[in-house]
């Protein structure tokens, strides 16, 4: 028996070694085979979410799970052949993640540890240890327990010498409404206590909210990546999901997805989707137009705003009875009148952006662009107008305006890419200056903050990038003013956040942004809410030595390679307030240590 444990361990050890070697030289891709029916994952922090919701490692981690189920393609052709019928739920099932039986876990990690114990030096031939990485195996849950996740963690004196093994279970249970499956938090203390003989003990809690929540637009619930959650953190526990204090340490986690029609700068965003169109043409050689949202064409737009002008320039008031034309403005005049102290109309558009305003809800074509461009361009030629424009405006349009004030305009050819290109530009001047006036105008960011996003020193297609930056930072910054009424004290930090973060970072919608917060400010958004997640943790011993028990409730399973059998309410109707019951996942996280003598 002893020496089948031994060549057991051996074996695990010369082949994680191996693995640990092939990591060192930057191959940790795909999976590694171990006795044909199990894989090995080598992961880092953040890469595995699963492992995350409850260990929060560091480094590199080696994951043990079953290898999946595969269909060779002969057996795929004789199954065809004699009319048999393999389902596609079965082929779906192969790429999920698969669990180890929990017996074969513990044989496995039983391994692990004596191949890590620097008095077995029989295993090694006399070698020192080779301290591995921590090692977690997915469990099928098939013990009393249930459990889910077994893992095992060298303790080290210091860099090469492993003095102990820190050992991890983690077992789980399906959803529930009934409390009185809950344990009591005495019960919880008195189990640690019994597990690890702890005198001196601490709780602390946790617990996650989401304050966006899920909106109805036209009777339909809508899909979005988006999302405001607060996590608090305190200590000294009262009770099983206790409401958190207002002591407690709050932060914001908001992660936000352009183009979310609960977003009150959606009509921004659409003008933004437009300039992307163009750019994206201009990129490709192809312009996928938009529907248009106006009734008359672009020419007769366009047409329409240089009459206005020659009128003026000649001095004719034809107004009569009629009543002024409605002056072109900013889409941001159109977003919902909650925030209209926050987002505000700019009555400062040049000619260009007037024309931008004009062509970008009716241009519905390539020649429709020439046509207006060509417009524009005879009437400057001849001095019919004479628009005036923002000083410092780059774009094409501009240079000419400018030149048409000397009475000398270069020829330009408006074919090929010129006039996709001339409209993405006047439409990049509008857009920058939109987002400085909010910006700047609510005193969110100086200038210098904002000249790295509005520079027009870069590439047309580095410009294009750092405006699609400066909408996120938009949209991120008027949800929470939007919808948690965020004021300026809180509104400050977080863009300055945003704009250190896109200064270093490439565009990316699904990084989420943090910001600590007094829970006072938002405590009417979760005190009568329940809470997605909600854990308590008992604490005994300090720093290596610490020991943990920690106990769970969250609205959604906290491992995906288990299931459980769901109740007939579904979870998310519960959290929308559509039945007073909330059915929770249970998980605890139990942990030991053993100490090598």
């Amino acid at each position: 028996m002893w020496s089948d444990r031994h060549r057991a361990a051996r074996h695990l050890q010369r082949f994680l070694s191996g693995v640990n070697e092939d990591v060192k030289k930057g191959d940790s891709s795909g999976s590694f085979l171990y006795e044909d029916d199990l894989q090995v994952h080598v992961v880092r922090a953040g890469q595995c979410k699963s492992l995350d919701n409850f260990w929060s490692g560091s480094g590199v981690t080696f994951i043990f799970e079953k290898k999946p189920f595969r269909l060779e393609e002969d057996l795929l052709d004789e199954s065809q052949h004699n009319g048999s019928h393999v389902s596609d739920l079965a082929l779906q099932e192969s790429s999920q993640p698969m669990a180890v039986p929990t017996m074969r876990a513990r044989q496995l990690l039983s391994s692990y540890t004596l191949a890590q114990n620097p008095n077995m030096t029989q295993l090694r031939d006399g070698k020192p240890v080779d301290i591995l990485p921590p090692m977690w195996v997915r469990c099928d849950g098939s013990d009393s327990e249930g459990t889910c996740w077994l893992g095992a963690e060298p303790i080290k004196a210091n860099r090469n010498e492993i003095t102990g093994m820190s050992f991890r279970m983690v077992t789980c249970a399906g959803p529930t409404a009934d409390k009185t499956l809950f344990p009591s938090l005495e019960m919880l203390r008195k189990s640690h206590r019994e597990r690890h003989h702890s005198s001196a003990m601490q709780t602390r809690g946790f617990a996650q909210y989401d304050l966006f929540g899920t909106n109805t637009v036209e009777n339909s619930v809508i899909e979005s990546q988006s999302s405001v959650m607060v996590d608090f953190v305190w200590n000294g526990v009262d009770s099983i999901l206790q409401i958190p204090p207002l002591t407690s340490a709050a932060t914001l986690n908001i992660k936000v997805e352009s183009g979310d029609l609960r977003s009150p700068v959606y009509p921004v965003y659409k003008e933004l989707d437009f300039l992307l169109v163009l750019a994206d043409g201009l990129k490709t050689g192809v312009t996928e137009w938009p529907e248009t949202s106006e009734s008359k064409s672009a020419v007769e737009l366009v047409q329409e705003l240089l009459n206005e002008l020659k009128n003026k320039l000649d001095g004719v008031n034809n107004t009569g009875t009629k009543k002024d034309p409605e002056k072109v403005k900013s889409d941001v005049a159109a977003v919902d009148s909650s925030i209209q102290s926050f987002i505000t109309e700019r009555g400062d558009l040049d000619f260009a952006e007037m024309v931008w305003c004009k062509m970008r809800k009716s241009v519905s074509s390539y020649q429709d662009a020439v046509s207006c461009f060509s417009l524009i361009i005879q009437a400057l030629k001849h001095g019919e107008v004479h628009p005036w424009i923002h000083r410092g405006s780059s774009s094409t349009l501009s240079k000419l305006i400018q030149q048409s004030y000397h009475g000398s305009m270069q020829s330009i050819s408006l074919s090929g890419l010129t006039p996709i290109r001339m409209l993405l530009e006047i439409g990049l001047d509008k857009m920058k200056k939109d987002y400085i006036n909010c910006f700047i105008g609510q005193d969110l960011a100086t200038f210098n903050y904002l000249d790295y996003f509005i520079t027009p020193s870069v590439e047309l297609e580095e410009q294009v990038h750092r405006v699609k930056k400066l909408h996120h930072m938009l949209e991120v910054v008027v949800i929470c003013n939007a919808f948690l009424t965020l004021g300026h004290e809180n509104l400050f930090p977080l863009t300055q956040s945003c704009l250190k973060y896109y200064k270093e970072n490439p565009w990316n919608e699904q990084h989420v942004f943090q910001l600590p917060i007094r829970p006072s400010i938002i405590s009417h958004f979760y005190q009568e809410s329940h809470p997605h997640i909600w854990r308590v943790e008992v604490l005994s011993g300090h720093g290596q030595k610490e020991l943990k028990t920690s106990w769970q409730l969250s609205s959604r399973s906290a491992v995906d390679h288990v299931c459980f059998d769901i109740p007939d309410v579904p979870v998310d109707m519960t959290l929308s307030g559509e039945s007073e019951e909330i059915q929770y996942y249970r998980t605890q996280v139990s942990c030991s240590q053993v100490h090598f003598v």
